[in-house]
Order: C-alpha cells, then structure tokens, then sequence
C-alpha cells in the first residue's frame, strides 16, 4: 500500500510517501521532503509559533507536490494518508491537520492519525539493520520530549519513564543559549564536544565536573533542570570559562549521554528487552548514539541495538507515514472524506 505521510509538529513542514507491505512489514521510502525553517528562527534563540505556522501555510502544498512527485506516483495511487495529531505547536499542528482534511474530501481518502513521539519511536522500523525482537525498549529523546519506552510483540506501546522537567533536547539548547554558542544547541555543542576529544584523545576527561541528575534513583524518569542550574553556577564562578568553550561543551554533553544511558540500561535489564532502540532528534547526536552503542554491547547479552539513519531522526514524515500504517493494521481510521454541512445552509 501507498501512503502520504505529513508533519507539521514544529518547525518543519515535511511530506513523504512509503510503499508498505501488510505480509512482511517491509517498509520503502520513496520519497521524504522536509523544509526546514531552522534559519528563519535562529535569529530568535528558538521557535516562535506564530512564524512557524504561517511558514507552514506557505509551504505545506508545494512539499507535498514534490513528495508525490519525487516518488512518481499520483494521488490516485494513495491508500491511506497518515497525520501528526501532536503533541507539538497547537497552530503548526492546525495547518496539517486542515489541508489533510480537504485532501482527504478531494481525493477520497482515509486518514490516520499519528501521535508525534510514535512517529519518532516507528523510524527504527525503516530499513531496520538487525532484527526487532520484543519486548524492546525505545529511548525517544527530543527538544520537547524524553521518555522510556516498552514495546511488546503486539507493537503495543507503554511509557515506563518520562523527564520530570525539561527534555534533554531543550537542556542542549539552554545550555547552549548560556554558553552564548546559538540555535539549536545540540549539534553546536556536539561539535566543541568533539573537538575536545580530539584534542584530549589519549584522556575524554573533563576537570570540571557536573552532576548527573537521578542517575540512580529507583526508577526510570529523567530530570535536567538541576543540570542546567549547575552549568550556569559553574559559569558564573569560572572567569576563564570562554577560554574552555570545548571542555565545557564536552562535560554538559558527557552528562546528559550518561544519564540517559544508565536509565536505558537499567530498564532493559529490568524488563529483559530483547532490542534496544534510540530515535528523535538527538538521536542524531554521534556521541549518543555511539556510547549507547558500546553500553548495550557491553552490558546486555544477546539484545540488539538499532538506531534510524540521520534523516529519519529529527522531524520527518516518512516516520509519521511508517507509523500511520502500522497504526491502521489494527486502528481505527478517521472519515474525513465528507464534510460536516449546516442543514440550514444546504439548497432546498
């Protein structure tokens, strides 16, 4: 089947169409398009909802043309078209959801609706490099959200831990609006981190030293704002500190990675998950994705480990797509092909 994936959750409007198979789950992207508004907000030091919805009416036709033309196939061809309901900015969120409407009464269309984080959580499904087996645990780390997720062999999803203040995308950002290095913080900082590897390779460790937040409380939330109060008291007694831009990049990142690893290990364990998968926006994060690479090999025995590719892992719609259609396997499709009419409007 052929699916029309979009989002519009945040800052990027993007379109993609999947090719899917029911009997085997094997998913094809065809095409994934995604116009990105990251240079229009950066002026701002995040994204103000406003610009980025009226970005979104601009841009929201003209993607989903290149999408379906990318991907040389018409309208026609489509079976399903698959929707980010949220959670993300109520009016980017608005403008997808409405052009989907008059697409689905234009073109005579189902639609499913897909929750943004199930969207993150279903990249791993794309051209997966080993075997999913379950239960698995899903790390889903982003600028708004961070949670610990269960699945079981029926795709049934349950959050077992979730950040109790700030996600750990947004603690990249604060941090980097401190240290005065711009928008959006995570590859900024990703990069002076990795300059100071470079430069300390035979020794990773930092003299400064922040703390890791309820690394080993007994359960499996996530807290950050007491780490971003810490780098912002070590700054402001540290004189020097513009001078150690790269050590200070490179400590903040190290204690975000550690404690998002030591959860993910503990709840693995706990659960005897059989995969353990990484996906959202800081999923993209090489250091990440490298040191929670290393812990599961490690630490767990016989547990596969997976991880999306790049462009699957910040905002995309081929997850919302490949989401949408293992959702409709089982879920309830929406009507949005009639349109509610006032009876006292209507012709006599």
């Amino acid at each position: 089947m052929y699916i029309l994936g979009i989002e519009t959750s945040c800052d990027e409007t993007a379109a993609s169409i999947i090719k899917a198979d029911k009997k085997t789950g094997k998913v094809i992207v065809l095409s994934n398009i995604i116009s990105s508004q990251i240079e229009i907000h950066q002026k701002y030091g995040g994204v103000v909802p406003e610009v980025a919805a009226r970005e979104h009416v601009l841009n929201i036709l003209p993607v989903i043309d290149e999408a379906l033309s990318k991907a040389k196939i018409s309208n026609k061809k489509l079976d399903l078209i698959a929707i980010t309901k949220g959670p993300g900015l109520i009016t980017s969120l608005m403008t997808g959801m409405e052009t989907v409407r008059t697409l689905a009464f234009a073109w005579d269309k189902p639609v499913i609706e897909v929750n943004h984080i199930e969207g993150h959580i279903y990249s791993n499904f794309i051209n997966p490099e080993s075997k999913i087996n379950f239960p698995a645990i899903i790390l889903t780390v982003s600028g708004g959200h961070t949670n610990l997720v269960l699945m079981d062999k029926t795709r049934k999803i349950k959050i077992i831990g979730e950040t109790l203040d700030d996600a750990a995308g947004e603690a990249f950002d604060k941090g980097s609006k401190m240290m005065e290095l711009g928008y959006p913080g995570g590859p900024i900082i990703s990069k002076y981190a990795e300059q100071y590897q470079q430069k300390n390779v035979l020794n990773n460790v930092s003299d400064i030293k922040l703390p890791r937040p309820m690394l080993n409380s007994n359960n499996n939330n996530f807290s950050f704002s007491g780490l971003k109060t810490a780098l912002l008291y070590q700054l402001q007694k540290d004189d020097s500190w513009t001078k150690r831009i790269d050590e200070y990049c490179f400590e903040y990142q190290q204690a975000i990675i550690d404690v998002l690893i030591g959860k993910t290990i503990k709840a693995a364990q706990k659960t005897g998950a059989k995969t353990v998968m990484l996906s959202g926006g800081v999923s993209a994060n090489r250091a990440l994705r490298a040191c929670l690479k290393t812990a599961v090999n490690q630490k767990l025995t016989k547990v596969n480990f997976l991880v999306p590719a790049h462009e699957y892992t910040t905002d995309n719609a081929a997850m919302i797509a490949t989401a949408g259609f293992f959702t409709s396997l089982t879920g309830k499709l929406t009507n949005f092909t009639k349109l509610r009419v006032n009876p006292s409007l209507q012709l006599k």
